[in-house]
């Protein structure tokens, strides 16, 4: 999925009159910093110095060409995944794959077409160009424009522009008395997982979903402010699809068949209507997209006058709400559904330390024979690290704790592979995981992003400061900090992280991207491609390689430090904020909500984490290796407090009471979820419940690291 938050962007001085050949030097290179920080490179250990120096950027070229060069689409992908997994064996690691049987479906046709109320009719191509200057976009084998899990069938109906499909958006219709049921569901890409724009349009008695890309999430980087499409510039290709997974990803991820449990050969099999549609859905492009909307202009509400944030975009249409009478949309949709295997591909080394574990993750399958971004830059990231470690151990090195590799199959349909693996293995994972370490877009630009649970924070940046970023003269923090202002991000959900942090494993998302100033990203199209990275996206594959140094020496100091390097005096820091993000939501509903058993349960994990950290330096004073072992299980335990107290309600595969994916959002995390999405619901019965479960599970949490 691959999704990151863009609420932070970097402005990029591009100016108009670049040539072709001067945007390709342009990009090829680090971007201007406005702030031109400089903080002193961290000198490295002899043992991190053999790991940043083996990683090379020519290497993870070659595996980057690999992956982008056959298609992988979830459960049709078993070359590669035995084809990773032995590039892990050769490179020291202990490697398998392991196989999951689960529900998924695959295209077989759709259409779509418009009637205008005189009886003309328009029918999209439905499908992306072929380039001649990229080779993979004529793959016989290339894979079409679909919704993984959308519904076989057909509708046929006048049509209502719906904004970006969210809950409010709908709420907006309905107060201009705007008639849904019985309509077809026309959204934009963006805000919500898409899945959430079908289950909207489902629950409002609308028949069908059409969902279309917008230059509007493109930046500066348009064809209407002068830059040439891609192949020939770094513009959006006009016909570019956004394919994607339709599951109610904030209900729950994995196989909709198999909640809570490993969906394996002959396992029960539930119902899956509570996360999958029952009506069709199709993706589109911008340039098929126009001439529907362009059919509503005045009809209904005008864009400007539904006053939604993200409603009108940047086509050139009215965004009005329609419906045109007599004009119709009518749509075909028929999928293959099958149960069939997937592979993840696992590596292990195994540390001195049983009971102590970092896993590292990232997702082979892509929607489309390239994923260059999404997820091969961060696939040829992670064999470029097993290759690093593989140097560290032909010299006799072994780390604390165990090391676990995953590379996950059918992220792509709803983190199934990473789920399906957790639910099998979460025994041993309670009892042994230190961290997850997630990469999935390693690269589509220049700029690092990171989200992760607060414990890492501390770490998290540290390590950037021993990286020079792209062969330049700043680190990476440098340039990170200039990027997200000194934000790291909270993790919500859209990425193989999720069944971890709702384990209570404590997580971390890294990868770099684009601002609003570089090359647009075509995000799951074909266009995603080895050539559109080699030319736009990470000329050179300098970015793949920072990110790849980076994400190894975060592995290797959380592998192989005596003392777990967390930092729990900054997870009370951020319970604060959280805290009193919580109170301004509560004043702005005018609701009176009694949080002081919230407050209190902060407070006793503020001097909780004051206690292990007085603990932790103690044990690095006296190098007790009774001590050392206490304070690193607090570390890996305490964790486990926050999803103590059952789930979320209504999706109780969401376990962690300090955040999660909002319920109408699936990308973008709530935080003290089940307090603040009552509140905001005026439930305010259900509000204090969750006032109460949520202090319950921070006293549990509080008393692990309790000396």
């Amino acid at each position: 999925m691959g999704r990151h938050s863009n609420g932070i962007q970097a402005f990029v001085v591009l100016f108009l009159t670049f040539a072709n050949a001067c945007l390709h030097t342009r990009f090829s290179t680090h971007p201007d910093l406005a702030r031109r920080q400089s903080t002193p490179l961290v000198s490295l250990s002899p043992e991190e110095t053999t790991l940043v120096e083996a990683i090379s950027n020519t290497t993870i070229s070659e595996w980057a060409y690999y992956y982008t060069h056959g298609a992988h689409l979830a459960g049709k992908n078993l070359t590669m995944a035995q084809w990773t997994a032995d590039r892990f064996q050769e490179n020291g690691w202990n490697s398998s794959v392991v196989s999951y049987v689960v529900f998924l479906n695959y295209p077989v046709s759709k259409s779509l077409s418009l009637t205008y109320s005189n009886g003309s009719t328009y029918a999209p191509l439905l499908e992306e160009d072929v380039l001649d200057e990229d080779e993979t976009s004529s793959y016989p084998d290339r894979i079409p424009t679909f919704h993984g899990y959308s519904a076989s069938g057909s509708a046929e109906a006048e049509y209502v522009y719906v904004g970006r499909g969210q809950q409010v958006d709908f709420d907006r219709l309905i107060e201009l008395n705007v008639p849904l049921e019985g309509k077809v569901a026309l959204a934009k890409y963006g805000g919500p997982f898409r899945g959430l724009k079908v289950k909207n349009a489902q629950e409002h008695g609308m028949i069908g979903a059409v969902i279309f890309t917008d230059t509007s999430d493109d930046g500066d980087i348009t064809e209407a402010n002068g830059y040439a499409a891609y192949p020939d510039g770094p513009a959006r290709n006009p016909s570019s699809v956004q394919r994607g997974s339709v599951q109610f990803l904030s209900t729950y991820p994995g196989d909709p068949t198999t909640p809570g449990y490993p969906s394996k050969e002959g396992s029960p099999r539930a119902n899956h209507s509570q996360v999958v549609p029952h009506i069709p859905s199709i993706p589109i492009s911008y340039a098929d997209a126009i001439p529907i909307l362009a059919a509503l202009d005045g009809h209904g509400t005008a864009g400007a006058d539904v006053n939604r944030t993200g409603w009108v975009g940047a086509l050139n249409v009215s965004y009005s709400t329609g419906p045109a009478p007599g004009t119709t949309i009518s749509m075909a949709n028929l999928m293959e559904d099958a149960y069939t295997p997937i592979w993840d591909s696992i590596g292990i080394i195994n540390g001195s330390i049983a009971d102590e574990t970092i896993v590292i993750g990232n997702h082979r399958d892509a929607w489309i024979i390239g994923g260059a971004a999404d997820p091969n830059s961060g696939t040829a990231i992670i064999v470029e690290l097993s290759r690093a470690f593989g140097k560290l151990l032909a010299q006799g090195w072994r780390p604390k704790r165990n090391i676990v590799l995953c590379s996950w199959d059918a992220e792509e349909y709803g983190l199934v592979g990473s789920t399906e693996w957790v639910e099998e293995y979460i025994p041993w994972l309670k009892e042994s995981a230190v961290s997850y370490l997630n990469i999935d877009v390693g690269a589509s630009g220049p700029w690092p992003y990171i989200s992760a649970t607060p414990e890492l924070h501390t770490i998290a940046t540290d390590t950037m400061k021993k990286i020079l970023w792209m062969d330049t003269d700043h680190t990476m923090y440098d340039v990170w900090s200039e990027y997200t202002q000194d934000s790291i991000g909270v993790l919500g959900s859209g990425s193989d992280y999720t069944s971890f942090v709702h384990e209570g494993i404590g997580s971390i998302d890294v990868g770099s991207g684009g601002g609003s100033s570089d090359p647009v990203y075509h995000y799951h199209s074909n266009f995603d491609s080895y050539h559109w990275m080699t030319t736009f996206g990470d000329p050179g594959f300098r970015a793949h390689q920072s990110m790849s140094q980076y994400l190894t020496l975060l592995a290797y100091n959380l592998a192989d430090q005596d003392i777990i390097q967390f930092d729990l005096p900054n997870y009370a820091q951020q319970l604060e904020v959280y805290y009193e993000e919580l109170l301004s939501t509560i004043e702005s509903t005018s609701q009176v909500l009694d949080t002081s058993a919230l407050r209190s349960a902060i407070d006793t994990f503020q001097t909780g984490a004051t206690d292990v950290q007085a603990l932790e330096d103690q044990a690095t004073a006296t190098s007790d290796p009774n001590l050392v072992t206490l304070v690193n299980h607090k570390y890996r335990d305490f964790q486990r407090g926050f999803v103590s107290q059952g789930g979320l309600p209504n999706r109780e595969f969401y376990k962690h009471l300090i955040f999660a994916p909002g319920i109408d959002t699936g990308y973008a995390p709530t935080t003290f979820p089940g307090v603040t999405e009552a509140v905001l619901a005026r439930n305010i019965s259900l509000a204090a419940e969750f006032v109460q479960k949520t202090a319950d599970a921070i006293v549990v949490a509080a008393n692990i690291i309790k000396t």
